[in-house]
Order: C-alpha cells, then structure tokens, then sequence
C-alpha cells in the first residue's frame, strides 16, 4: 500500500526562526518543535546529522539528509512494515511567512498494511499537529487553533500505556 501524508502549518515567522525549530529536535528540554510531553521522546545515538540513529517509542529512523535551518529527512526503520521516509521542510510563503510542511511517504508490507489505517496513521496524525501546534508557539507567542485529539486517538493511547509503549 502507498501512503503520502502531508501536515503542515502557515506561521507568521520568519524562515530563519522556524528553521531554527527544526536544529532543536531531539535536544531534551532544548527541544522546541517535538511534542514530548504527550508521545515519546525523540532520541538519537548522536546530534542531528546524516546517520543518526534513533526514533521515538517504536518508530524507528535514521536521519538520512539534514540541512540545518531548513530541512530534515528520515528514513524508516521500524515498526516492520514501514518502507520509505517522513521529512521536515521550512518554506517561504511571503514577506514574514513560513510553511512548516511534514511530509511522509511509504509503502507498507507484511502486518502494516493493516496497523497504518487502523492505529499508525491517527496515532502519526494526532502527534503531527501537536508537534505543529508547538512550533506555531515557539514562532509566534501563541496558538490560534490547538489540536485536538479524537476519541479513538485518546483510546489508542490508552491502549498503548496499558501495553507499555
């Protein structure tokens, strides 16, 4: 199954200052942009540079391209399944302006093509738009429209803490 899943937030901020949300991820308390008060933390086995290893919770990923202030690739490792990678772009949209733009491309095999629909997909969906919500705080001071999550994600969740992921 082909999947291509697109999130992405117009920010009163300049490129620069959004770009520089994208150096921070995985940088523990320094991190502005990765939503780890709610999922799993980012890690990786070094800082952000092509062949860091590491992923959040079971999803698992090597950085395969990094310009810094701009853009970031990962590709995946785990869960099994997951063939293909998810990236982080900064855009310009105009004077003041920048686009935060997250796009993952896939296919999936095996087990996957049933787990992505049912319980990745929302789950990815959910922690996207908290992770954009944060960078919408951290550029302008506030956020105009908070996501929220569905039931079915809240019961996921749920699911998940009770299974220790």
């Amino acid at each position: 199954m082909g999947v291509h899943n697109v999130h992405e937030r117009l920010l009163n901020a300049k490129e620069s200052e959004v770009g520089a949300l994208i150096d921070t991820l995985a940088s523990g308390d320094g991190d502005l942009l990765w939503p780890g008060r709610d999922w799993s933390p980012m890690e990786f086995d070094r800082p952000l540079a092509p062949g860091a290893v590491g992923g959040h919770g079971p999803v698992r990923y090597t950085v395969s391209g990094y310009a810094p202030g701009s853009w970031i690739r990962f590709e995946f490792t785990g869960p099994r399944g997951f063939h293909g990678h998810h990236e982080l772009a900064v855009l310009p949209a105009g004077p003041g302006r920048t686009r935060l733009h997250h796009t993952l491309s896939m296919t999936t095999s095996g087990l996957a093509r049933i787990t992505w629909p049912l319980a990745w997909r929302p789950l990815h969906d959910a922690c996207l738009e908290d992770g954009l919500d944060r960078a919408e705080l951290a550029s302008t001071g506030r956020v105009a429209r908070p996501a929220r999550w569905s039931p079915y994600v809240r019961f996921l969740r749920g699911r998940a803490a009770r299974a220790g992921h």
